[in-house]
């Protein structure tokens, strides 16, 4: 049987429980998969103290970049990135891996969007580390929107190929010039900035909640098209699922399926 959770704080909004669970049974599987709160510098309390029954968790903020201390074994995207949302048990001890990165990537491909020139990523935290290694190529060049000058050495060790480059928030005009943009900022950041009258390069929001976001419905009445959060989200949990069952699936199928599920929950 598969027991799983995704662990965060906050945590009640998550809608990772009804998309694996949906999972699960259409897979035909026994499983359970809930929400935990968790709080920071609470996580390896709370693993120590769970039994060995455990398939593996979600990991949310604050607690994926936390779990890379913890965890006995580290993929090297996951040590890249400093940033592991993906927790599961191998031979009885701990693996983390990340798949945000492929959430990223697949989301992209999905929408028909090709990763080149010039891409904006607004924030700097965990979650624009992984779009930032998600676009990292020889035929990108990442402009990075940020606040922090304690942020560019993470940054810039998740980027690898591409040619990277800081602004802070008063150099918005760089949006003109963009073949892609990324909002990773927190919910009501982006609100009430200054975007381009006329846009054509796609805009990823990777928020799902609250939905529309004020920035996504500016830049779709500007003529750019809008990748949603909720893509994000299913796709990267596509891939934990994959990892959690062992089974294997067509993914494109499950998408629909939690699409539909997903889209129906926020409504």
């Amino acid at each position: 049987m598969i027991k799983a959770a995704v662990l965060g704080s906050p945590i009640s909004h998550s809608l990772s429980p009804l998309l694996h669970n949906t999972a699960y049974a259409q897979l035909g599987l026994s499983a359970s998969y809930e929400a935990i709160e968790v709080k920071a510098h609470a996580l390896a309390q709370f693993l120590d103290e769970r039994e060995a029954t455990w398939t593996g968790f979600s990991l949310t903020m604050p607690l994926k970049e936390e779990v890379i201390a913890y965890a006995k074994h580290v993929d090297d995207l996951a040590l890249r990135i400093k940033s592991a949302n993906t927790l599961y048990k191998k031979a009885g001890e701990w693996h983390a891996t990340s798949t945000d990165v492929i959430g990223f990537s697949k989301s992209l491909e999905m929408h028909k969007v090709e990763i080149k020139g010039h891409v904006v990523i607004l924030g700097a935290g965990a979650t624009a580390r992984t779009a930032a290694a998600a676009c990292d190529s020889s035929q990108t060049h990442i402009t990075v929107i940020n606040r922090s000058l304690a942020r560019v050495q993470a940054m810039s060790d998740a980027v690898i190929e591409s040619e990277l480059s800081f602004l802070n928030w008063d150099d918005l005009s760089v949006l003109d010039d963009a073949d892609l943009v990324i909002s990773t900022a927190p919910a009501g950041v982006t609100d009430s900035i200054d975007l381009p009258a006329k846009t054509s390069a796609p805009y990823f929001e990777a928020l799902y909640k609250p939905w529309p976001t004020p920035a996504s419905v500016k830049w779709a009445s500007g003529g750019g098209s809008v990748i949603d959060g909720l893509d994000l989200l299913i796709h990267q949990a596509i891939a934990q699922i994959a990892i959690f069952s062992g089974a294997d699936f067509d993914s494109a199928l499950m998408y629909s399926k939690l699409r539909e599920v997903g889209l129906a929950a926020l409504k």
